[in-house]
C-alpha cells in the first residue's frame, strides 16, 4: 500500500474499493499552500476504478440497507467516536492539505464531523414512526434507502463536509462511492480508515481519488447510480446535471454564494464589524460569506472605521500557529483566479478601501481586501470570488437594500444585523437564500434545512430533508378494518 507523511500521520495515497487499497499507474501531485511543499503523489482514478468502486457499492448494498436503522446505528456511533479519537491526525493533516487554521479544524471541524455522523445515525431510528390517519386508511410512511450514492465533496472542508454527506447517506441504508476533491483529498483517505476500524463492511463506504474532468466525470455519468450530491462550482454542477440527465438521477447542488452582509443603522455595529471581519476566516474560501457589505448609509463611516479596527488584528499567516486567522489560498491556479477578479476591478475604477495585493506572508496569501467604489452590475459584485474579498455598497433605505441584496444570480445565505426585531425579520422574509442570520453568522443546526435558491443549487440537506433525497420514500396506505 502506497502511502506518504503528512503533519507526522501516515495516509494512504490510494483509492479504498471494497474495503481495499487499490493503486493506480496514473498519480497526481498534492502539495501543501502553506509553504509549496510535496506532500503526496496520489492514486489518479479513471472510469476503470469508478465502474469497480460502483459496482462494490452495489453488491454491499442489500445487507447494509437489510441492517434497518436499528443495526446501522451502533456501527456509525463507532464511526463517530473513531473520528473524535483521531482528532488530532486529523485536523493536523487537512491544515497541511487545504491550509484551513488548525485551531478551526481541532476545535470546530473535527467535533462537528463527528456530530455529523451521530446525528443523522439518531435520527434515522425515528424515521419511519410516522403515520398518517384518513377516514378509510391509515398512511404508514417509509423511509426506504435508495441504493448507491455518488458523492462528490469540495476541497476548502473537505473532511466536514464529506461528513456531512456521509452520515445521512449511510444512516439511511445507502452504500457510497466519495470523489474527494483533487486539490485536497488526503483527510478522505483517512476516512476509510476509520470506517474500517468501526466495523463498516467492505463496499458500503468507497473512495476514489482522481480529477474531476476523469473521475468525477465518470461517475456523474454512470448509470448504476441511484443518487448524486455534489458540493462545488455552479458551472461545474452544470456539466453534472447534463449527465446525470440521461438517466434521471436525482440530484442535490450545494453551489457557490454571492451573499449579502446587511448593516441597519440601528445594529450593535461593534458585534457587526467582529463578524464582518470573520469573512475573512480560511481566507475567504467559505461559500456561505457575506462578501457583500450593505451598509446603511447613516452609520457607513462609523462602521468602516470599526471593521478596519477588526480586521487590523487580524494576522495573516501559517494556519498552523494559534493566532493566524487568516492562512494562504489552496494552489497556484486558485491564487491567479483570486488575483484576477481583483484586478480586472481596478481596471474598471473600483478603488481598494484596503487590501488588494499579495501578502507578504508567502506566495499563495492573499491580503484581506475590501474594495469599495463598486457598482451592482460589476463583476467582482455579481461573480463569487472565493477568497478575502469583500465589496462596500451603501443604502438609504429598505428598498435600495433589497434590490441590492438580491441582485445577483445567487441566493445561498444572507447576514443581517439590526436591533429591532420586526426590520430584522421583514428583511429576512424577503431577501432571497436558503439560510438568513440574523445578528449572528454560521451556526449550523443539523436539525435545520440548508441550501440555496437560484444558482446556490437545488434541494435540502439537514434533518429530514437530507433523508428526503437519499431515502425513496413509500406510502403504505392500509385499510382499516380488513386484516383478520
Amino acid at each position: 500500500m502506497a502511502s506518504s507523511k503528512v503533519a507526522g500521520v501516515s495516509v494512504s495515497t490510494d483509492h479504498f474499493i471494497d474495503g481495499k487499497r487499490v493503486e493506480s499507474k496514473n498519480k497526481f501531485q498534492v502539495c501543501s499552500p502553506i509553504d509549496g511543499k510535496h506532500l503526496a503523489d496520489v492514486s489518479a482514478g479513471s472510469s476503470d476504478e469508478i465502474d469497480a468502486a460502483v459496482a462494490a457499492a452495489r453488491r454491499a448494498y442489500p445487507k447494509w440497507a437489510s441492517l434497518g436503522p436499528e443495526g446501522r446505528h451502533p456501527i456509525l456511533k463507532r464511526f463517530a467516536q473513531s473520528i473524535l479519537d483521531h482528532g488530532k491526525e486529523i485536523a493536523a493533516v487537512e491544515t497541511e492539505d487545504n491550509g484551513s487554521l488548525l485551531i478551526g479544524n481541532a476545535t470546530r471541524m473535527v467535533p462537528r464531523a463527528a456530530l455529523n455522523i451521530q446525528f443523522f445515525a439518531d435520527r434515522a431510528l425515528k424515521l419511519n414512526d410516522e403515520t398518517i390517519d384518513s377516514p378509510e386508511v391509515v398512511n404508514h410512511i417509509r423511509f426506504d434507502p435508495a441504493g448507491v450514492a455518488a458523492l462528490i465533496t469540495p476541497w476548502n472542508g473537505p473532511f466536514m463536509l464529506t461528513t456531512w454527506k456521509v452520515g445521512p447517506c449511510l444512516a439511511a441504508g445507502d452504500t457510497a462511492v466519495v470523489k474527494p476533491p483533487e486539490w485536497a483529498p488526503l483527510t478522505c483517505s483517512l476516512m476509510a480508515d476509520l470506517a474500517t476500524e468501526a466495523g463498516i463492511a467492505p463496499g458500503v463506504l468507497n473512495i476514489v481519488q482522481g480529477i474531476g474532468e476523469e473521475a468525477g466525470a465518470a461517475l456523474a455519468a454512470h448509470p448504476d447510480i441511484d443518487r448524486l450530491s455534489f458540493t462545488g462550482s455552479t458551472d461545474t454542477a452544470k456539466l453534472i446535471g447534463a449527465s446525470t440527465a440521461h438517466s434521471l438521477t436525482p440530484t442535490s447542488f450545494e453551489l457557490g454564494g454571492k451573499s449579502p452582509f446587511i448593516i441597519c443603522a440601528d445594529a450593535d455595529l461593534d458585534a457587526a464589524a467582529q463578524t464582518a471581519a470573520g469573512q475573512y476566516f480560511n481566507a475567504g474560501q467559505v461559500c456561505l460569506a457575506g462578501t457583500r457589505l450593505l451598509v446603511d448609509a447613516k452609520v457607513a463611516d462609523e462602521f468602516q472605521s470599526k471593521l478596519r479596527a477588526a480586521v487590523s488584528q487580524m494576522v495573516v499567516g501559517d494556519p498552523r500557529e494559534k493566532t493566524t486567522r487568516v492562512g494562504p489560498l489552496i494552489t497556484p491556479e486558485h491564487y491567479k483566479r483570486v488575483e484576477g477578479f481583483v484586478e480586472r476591478a481596478f481596471k474598471e475604477g473600483v478603488k481598494p478601501i484596503w487590501g488588494g495585493h499579495r501578502h507578504s506572508a508567502g506566495e499563495l496569501y492573499f491580503e484581506p481586501t475590501l474594495l469599495g467604489g463598486v457598482s451592482q452590475q460589476q463583476e467582482i459584485v455579481q461573480r463569487e470570488v472565493f477568497g478575502p474579498v469583500l465589496t462596500w455598497q451603501t443604502f438609504r433605505d429598505e428598498d435600495e437594500v433589497m434590490k441590492l441584496a438580491n441582485g445577483t444570480d445567487y441566493g445561498l445565505a444572507a447576514v443581517i444585523f439590526s436591533k429591532n426585531e420586526e426590520r430584522a425579520m421583514r428583511l429576512a422574509r424577503q431577501v432571497v437564500a436558503g439560510t438568513v442570520w440574523v445578528n449572528c453568522f454560521f451556526v449550523r443546526e443539523l436539525a435545520a434545512p440548508f441550501g440555496g435558491s437560484r444558482n446556490s443549487g437545488i434541494g435540502r440537506e439537514g434533518g429530514n430533508w437530507s433523508f428526503d433525497f437519499y431515502c425513496d420514500i413509500k406510502n403504505i396506505a392500509a385499510m382499516k378494518g380488513s386484516f383478520a
